[in-house]
Order: C-alpha cells, then structure tokens, then sequence
C-alpha cells in the first residue's frame, strides 16, 4: 500500500467515525425533543451495556454456563448490590474486578 492510499484510507475511517456522531447532533441540536424520546433515549446505554454484559457472564464456548465454577456469576451478585447501593461506576468495576481475581487467585469455585 502506498503513503497516498494510506492517507486516503486513514481519512476515509475518521469520516466514518465522526460523522455517524455529528450528523445527529447538527441534525438535533435547534429542535425540540419529545419526552417521550427523551426517556427512550436514557434506557439506549443501558441496553448496549446489557447486550455486551450477559454473554460474559451467563455464556462460555456459545452455551449457557450456570455451573458454580462460572466464576462471572458467582462475582455478579455483589458487583450488582455494590452498583445499586453506591451508583459509582468506579466501585462496581472495582468490585468486579477484585473478586474475579481472588477467585482466580485462591482457586475458588474452580
């Protein structure tokens, strides 16, 4: 590949990476949105982190893995308490994070 075509392709890519989040903003940014839309739009970030999020915890190798040795089940329950009581994004991953590795590290339902 050449340095032109290079260049072409890096300037294609950062146009379909930026103009998919700039278009709706200049399209929006003077309108009026619904409520209604409003509302729907908050439970968007939700949905993408759910869709992302189940398959790591309740599947492995494409099937459903709810044995005691899945170890992202066992660590979801109190990573959920720990992100419903303290709204802290910081400490739910923290929290995660920490529990996976001592389970791994002291070998805990594995």
């Amino acid at each position: 590949m050449s340095t032109a075509e290079g260049l072409f392709l890096l300037a294609v890519m950062m146009a379909g990476t930026v103009l998919p989040r700039l278009l709706p903003m200049g399209l929006l940014a003077k309108r009026a949105i619904s409520r209604n839309l409003q509302i729907w739009l908050s439970f968007v970030p939700v949905a993408i982190l759910s869709a992302l999020l189940a398959p790591e915890i309740f599947m492995k190798n494409g099937s459903l893995f709810l044995a005691k040795e899945n170890l992202f089940l066992v660590a979801f329950a109190p990573v959920l308490a720990v992100a419903y009581f303290t709204k802290s994004l910081f400490a739910t991953l923290l929290t995660g994070m920490i529990l996976v590795a001592a389970m791994r590290y002291f070998h805990i339902f594995a």
